[in-house]
């Protein structure tokens, strides 16, 4: 193996992705998994994680599945001592779970503004509030959150949602700094439409496919394992330089606004 690919190894890690179930988390967690690291698989729905274990164990990675709701402090604790109690230790930490509620403000109840939030934004203060105390024991870590296209881009009917990506994305500025001193990297990722469980509805739409495709300059939407690489790079010692980033990853259509 080249130098460069040796760097990007992941041999000897462990990782939590949150969300993992399916869509962009489950390909973020197969590819880590690909590249050396064992996992710790997470959702809210049990059948979901454990269909990813399964894949990842076929890489001949270890893997743990554990249901938990990244809103509840409790569940969140469990999660994190659970993966201490199996693997000893955590080195990368994937905050991907997330909800888009699509409703013009005005018809947007305080729940659903509530849930949006705490899905998208509170779960990592949550999340890397209950590991942070082993990553910085330790003196390294990597912490990558995911935000969105529409975290830095106004658009209609989800308001919400764009607040939410956004502060992930400020979030993961001033957690950068905060933890830059114990060798702890945070850094986001900004994926923009991809082809995933959600998105499905408008893509495999004979009008709408075409109409969200026309706003992409590449003319396409992203495929999950598209973000296999980015997400390795920043899982890996390649990216111990780079801290407080947000990538986006999404066909150019941030450019073309």
């Amino acid at each position: 193996m080249s130098r460069v690919l040796n760097r990007m190894s992941l041999e000897g890690k462990v990782a939590i992705v949150t969300g993992s179930g399916r869509g962009l988390g489950k390909a973020m967690a197969l590819a880590l998994a690909d590249a050396g690291a064992d996992l710790v698989v997470t959702a809210r729905t049990g059948s979901e994680i454990e269909e990813t274990a399964q894949e990842i164990e076929k890489l001949g990675r270890r893997v743990l599945a554990v249901p938990s709701d990244v809103t509840d402090p409790g569940r969140v604790d469990h999660l994190m001592k659970s993966t201490l109690e199996r693997f000893g230790k955590v080195d990368i930490l994937v905050n991907n779970a997330g909800v888009a509620i699509v409703k013009p403000l005005m018809e947007l109840s305080l729940e659903e503004w509530r849930k949006t939030i705490d899905i998208n934004l509170t779960s990592l203060y949550l999340c890397c509030k209950a590991i942070g105390p082993h990553m910085i024991g330790r003196r390294q870590g990597k912490v990558i959150n995911v935000s969105s296209v529409d975290g830095a881009a106004g658009k209609a009917t989800l308001v919400a949602y764009c607040a939410a990506k956004g502060g992930v994305i400020q979030f993961t500025k001033a957690l950068a700094v905060e933890w830059a001193k114990f060798n702890i990297q945070v850094n986001a990722i900004g994926p923009g439409a991809f082809y995933t469980e959600r998105m499905a509805v408008v893509f495999d739409d004979e009008k709408l496919g075409p109409i969200r495709r026309k706003k992409i300059p590449v003319g396409r939407e992203g495929r999950p394992d598209e973000l296999g690489p980015l997400v390795v790079y920043l899982a890996s010692s390649a990216s111990d330089f780079m801290t407080g980033e947000t990538v986006f990853i999404d066909g150019g259509e941030l450019a073309k606004l």
